[in-house]
């Protein structure tokens, strides 16, 4: 992932996150129960939250070229967008639970991008 490629997924993401959340505000307001609304919430919350992670990445990608460990972390911040929103999405749209297996894998590369993060930055 190149630093123009990180800053143009995040912005992307972060419209996309935008929407989303006014999609669920308007017009998914009275046909969510309280506990699906909630789900929803939470993934435009975890959405929004690591698309602005991964634009303060690429502007560090920016500021350290020679960095190959960088990359990683953005393709986990957006596979963890993909998995672990991606599955809330779905579970609140369908009310299928079967949806929120997929969330923890995309959970624990949130944790990833995160701790890969701390090592490089710790590595400087």
């Amino acid at each position: 992932m190149s630093p123009r490629l990180a800053l143009g997924l995040a912005a992307a993401l972060m419209f996309l996150a935008v929407a989303l959340g006014a999609f669920g505000a308007h017009a998914l307001k009275g046909r969510l129960t309280p506990e699906l609304s909630s789900v929803w919430s939470t993934a435009v919350l975890y959405h929004a939250l690591h698309a602005l992670g991964l634009f303060g990445l690429g502007l560090l990608m920016l500021h350290w070229p020679e960095r190959t460990d960088l990359p990683v972390v953005g393709w986990l911040f957006v596979a963890g967008i993909v998995l672990f929103s991606g599955s809330l999405y779905a579970m609140a749209l369908t009310g299928v639970r079967g949806f929120g297996a997929v969330t923890p894998v995309g959970g624990v590369a949130f944790l990833l991008a995160w701790a890969v993060l701390v090592w490089a930055i710790a590595r400087t």
